[in-house]
This record gives structure tokens, sequence and C-alpha cells, in this order.
């Protein structure tokens, strides 16, 4: 796996054959920074990165030039991946929480101005999680939230729906 952009672009990092996660591919990851490059300056932007998995996202949002990253991972084994990767690229704005992604949602009071999630494709309650994460008041009144989800869900009739982009097999649903 790599960064495709910004200040670290091009480092690789590898969480090794024991994860059980999918990252986001590098077409998806690169389509999706071309349209959030265009529409905003990130060195004044919080972002919150759920269900982390290798933190890639997370790494890709650091090197675009994000003030700051919260990582929000459940397994162990994730949790301590993207903390090494954090201290190997040295990056000092974030940090990772090693919680369910739910009970974060419940108690955070941070605010946010971009919210990404790529949960498992297969989790049952993936169809729930934008009415869960907008209704968490997380997210700043300006800010968005970004779900990464397989084909086969429809966010398109959602009140706070504003588009949607699919590179393959991952789409990228936009809520505002």
């Amino acid at each position: 796996m790599r960064i495709i952009g910004g200040k670290y672009k091009g480092r690789i990092f590898n969480p090794g054959k024991k994860f059980k996660s999918r990252p986001t591919t590098d077409v998806a990851k690169e389509g999706l920074f071309n349209i959030l490059e265009n529409r905003y300056y990130f060195d004044s932007k919080k972002v919150l990165d759920l269900f982390s998995g290798t933190g890639g996202m997370g790494y890709e949002f650091a090197s675009h030039g994000a003030k700051e990253i919260v990582f929000v991972e459940k397994s162990y084994l994730h949790f301590k991946f993207i903390q090494t990767t954090l201290n190997t690229l040295q990056i000092e704005n974030g940090k990772v929480i090693k919680t369910d992604v739910f009970l974060f949602l419940k108690k955070s009071t941070d605010k946010f101005d971009i919210i990404f999630a790529d949960p498992p494709f297969d989790l049952k309650s993936l169809p729930e999680i934008p009415d869960q994460v907008l209704n968490s008041n997380l997210l700043n009144d300006s800010g968005i939230f970004i779900l990464e989800h397989p084909k086969e869900f429809n966010f398109t009739s959602h009140p706070r729906f504003s588009e949607l982009r699919k590179y393959g097999k991952v789409n990228f649903s936009f809520f505002s």
C-alpha cells in the first residue's frame, strides 16, 4: 500500500498478511483527493477517520496537509499498526483511538470538518451509518461526511446526501 499524493507521496506501508481489512484502492483514493483538493484547503481541516483499518485514508489526509487527523479503530492489531506508522512517518498531528466507532460517535464531543468512514462492506449496520454520524453532532456546520461503500447500497434518497462518486467497486457517498 502506498500514499498517493502530498508530502508523503510514494511512501509505502505494509500491514502484513494478518490484517483483516480492505484498503481503499489507489484509483479510488486518487479520484477522491482530486475532488477534495479542488474544494478545500486541508491546512485548516480537522479530519475524523472512522473504521481506520490500515489508516491509509488518514495518512492521505495528513500527507495533503490536514491540520489534525483522528483515527478510530477497534482492532488492537490495526490500532498498533496505525500508531507505528504514524511514528514512522513522523505524523505529529495524528491521534489514534482504540474503540468501537459507534461508542465513539455517542461519547465524543469533538467537532470535525471532514468525517470519512470506510466500514467493513459486510457490516450489517452499514445502512445506518450516515444517520449515526450525522446525528452525533461531530460534524461542523460547513463540514462533509464521506462514506465508502459497495455499489449495493444507495444513499441518494437520504435528506443530507449531496453526491455519489464511483471508482470501480468503490463508491463514495457525500453528505453535508
